[in-house]
């Protein structure tokens, strides 16, 4: 036991460290470390972990023998995982805290948003694509007002309270004529200075400075009653606007419009699930129909084969012509083409959305050679009956993500339009000051300096008596007016963002408009991909059964080789047009519910889950897997 001690020891603390690794790769902000706690947090740095290139476990335990298989619920939780469009978007929230933690402190506004990328795309139906990349662009997200490093109104308070301390220490010699003065030919004075301050501003405009400072001075001079002496003085500075850069919806409205911004990303995480999940899907079900577009061209290529094989017999024994043979061998090399091209979509299919679903792309280990198998089949579109278009209207307009976004820009609009019509006012400031001061020092005993009045005789300790007991105050109090005889650039201002809040007004309009036109197209999407399924259906049941009475007319001698083959291409035409009929039923109920908003209650996906980047809910492989396709086995 004590032998197998220390290897278990080090088994499981590689275990801790193994499981903890994801928690450290986590998006987040690290608090300083070390130091002297809170007086010396706000001078260091936070650190943020460097980016997570590891896929989930998830991603390892659906691969059994070289395939991936794969449920429609299983490429959600990949893509929320895994997704780098998503992961990309997960800084968004962290990034405009930030900016509403720099608002706080009383400083501009910074714009950090990144545009929203539309996804990966399924490859050409018609062959090799030469694009089949599968990346989509990303798009410019609806600016957030006031996202800039520039801003017009009044001048933005700084709300972090400031310490100043200053010293200086000073040896000076002055030479003079008038010995009178000083009783000496130079007047040699050392000196020390101290200084310290505190100064506050607040978003009512109002600001305040609150400084000490004290001197020891130190003469050569026979003339000071007392020498070396202390001064000092308390003084007190409360300054106030009244007119421009009064109020606090003036000078909190960076921290408004950052808080919006806060909101205005979380939507567009929102919206980048939503898009990249919806584009993930249609991958998946594009991948389900090419899949059993092979098992159909399979078919054709074996029907064409057997065929070939049966003219040939015939033709050896001299009951049936030599160009059947060719006509049969023909179709054998054109089902072949066919089988060609549905093999290099299925491959190219699953290259894209591996691409989709690994952090690290198809340069993953676990996915180089790894084959997709989906686990769903094509569910026959129902029948039922949809909300009325008004009701559909309204929940649409509830739920859509970009409407929320235009509300928030008109919002931010709105709040830096009543600082920037504050500006069109005159600047009228007043202020009060309050100054105690004192002074304390030692007698002077040379020759000539006279008596020391008693009050000013001590220590520095006299000195702060003084100054609290307020035995030499100073008041002062005054304005100060500042008037703009044109004021061309508050006028601009204030017009040129009124201009611009109404544009977004009609943007928001604008977008209401094409929620409309998205349900309505959306809901004739799915009555349009119902009817070309039914009829695409009822194709296929004709053209077998028109298949099934030409081979048994050919047994009888009553029709032709180059009838039974054309009848086959049409069968295989027939079933590769109703598997598409079912994937673009799939396309339109995907695109239904991005027109609703309705993509992540729909999927059962939780928003926190997508943030998180971890899906709580386990992937479980069905008892029996299905068998892939020949060109998929290892």
């Amino acid at each position: 036991m004590r032998r197998l001690k220390a290897p278990l020891c080090l088994l499981c603390s590689l275990l801790v460290f193994a499981s903890s690794l994801p928690a450290q790769n986590a998006i987040r902000i690290d608090p300083p470390q070390g130091g002297l706690g809170w007086l010396t947090r706000p001078y260091q740095r936070r650190t943020v972990p460097p980016i997570n290139l590891t896929n989930t476990d998830r991603l390892q335990s659906l691969i059994r023998a070289g395939n991936l298989y794969l449920s429609g619920q299983d490429v959600i939780a990949l893509a929320l995982e895994n997704n780098l469009d998503i992961e990309i978007q997960r800084y968004g929230p962290l990034l405009y805290r930030q900016i509403t933690q720099r608002a706080e402190g009383g400083n501009l506004l910074r714009d950090v948003g990144v545009g929203i990328t539309q996804g990966p795309q399924s490859v050409s139906l018609t062959g090799v694509s030469l694009n089949a990349s599968g990346g989509g662009a990303a798009t410019t997200a609806v600016s957030s007002q006031g996202g800039v490093l520039t801003q017009v109104g009044p001048a933005q308070l700084t709300f972090d309270p400031t310490v100043t301390f200053n010293a200086n220490f000073a040896h000076s010699t002055s030479p003079f004529s008038n010995t009178v003065l000083t009783g000496n030919v130079a007047l040699v004075n050392d000196s020390r200075s101290y200084q310290g301050s505190y100064s506050q501003n607040w978003a009512s405009g109002t600001s305040a400075i609150l400084t000490y400072g004290s001197t020891r001075n130190k003469y050569n001079s026979n003339r000071y009653a007392v020498n070396p002496y202390n001064t000092g003085a308390l003084d007190l500075v409360i300054s106030q606007n009244f007119l421009q850069g009064f109020g606090m919806a003036v000078n909190r409205r960076n921290i408004l419009t950052a808080k919006n911004n806060e909101r205005f990303s979380d939507l567009q995480f929102k919206q980048q699930v939503i898009t990249t999940v919806s584009a993930v899907l249609n991958l998946y079900w594009d991948l389900v129909s090419f899949n059993q577009d092979l098992k159909a061209r399979r078919d054709e290529l074996a029907t064409a084969q057997a065929l070939y094989n049966d003219n040939k017999r015939q033709v050896e024994i001299g009951t049936l012509a030599p160009i059947e043979v060719t006509r049969a061998e023909a179709q054998v090399y054109s089902s072949q083409q066919d089988l060609l091209v549905s093999q290099t979509n299925l491959l190219q299919q699953e290259t894209v959305l591996k691409n989709a679903l690994s952090r690290n792309g198809v340069a993953s280990p676990e996915l180089a050679d790894v084959h997709i198998i989906p686990l769903d089949t094509f569910k026959v579109p129902g029948n039922d009956q949809q909300k009325p278009i008004e009701a559909l209207l309204t929940q649409a307009l509830a739920n859509r993500v970009d409407i929320a976004q235009s509300k928030i820009n008109i919002e931010n609009y709105k709040t830096n339009l009543v600082a920037i019509k504050n500006s069109l006012k005159p600047t009228l400031q007043g202020f009060v000051e309050v100054t105690n001061n004192g002074l304390a020092g030692n007698p002077n005993f040379l020759p000539g300096a006279g008596g020391a009045y008693p009050g000013f005789v001590g220590g520095y300790g006299d000195l702060l008596s003084q100054i609290f007991r307020r035995n030499y105050p100073n008041y002062s109090a005054g304005f100060s007016l500042n008037i703009f005889l044109r004021n061309r650039a508050a006028q601009s201002d204030y017009t040129t963002t009124v201009l611009q809040m109404r544009q977004n007004e009609l943007t928001l309009q604008r977008s209401v408009n094409q929620v409309r036109v998205d349900v309505q197209n959306a809901v004739i999407g799915l009555q349009q991909a119902r009817a070309r399924y039914d009829s695409a259906q009822k194709a296929r049941i004709l053209q077998r059964q028109t298949l099934e009475a030409d081979q048994k007319k050919y047994t009888l001698g009553a029709s032709t080789v180059f009838q039974v083959v054309q009848d086959q291409q049409a069968l295989a035409t027939a079933e590769s047009n109703e598997t598409q009929a079912l994937a673009n039923f799939s396309h339109a109920q995907i695109a239904f519910d991005q027109a609703m908003g309705t993509t992540l209650e729909v999927n059962n996906i939780s928003i926190t889950e997508a943030l998180s980047g971890h899906v709580g809910r386990p992937s479980v492989l069905p008892a029996k897997l299905p068998e892939p396709q020949p060109e998929q086995k290892q």
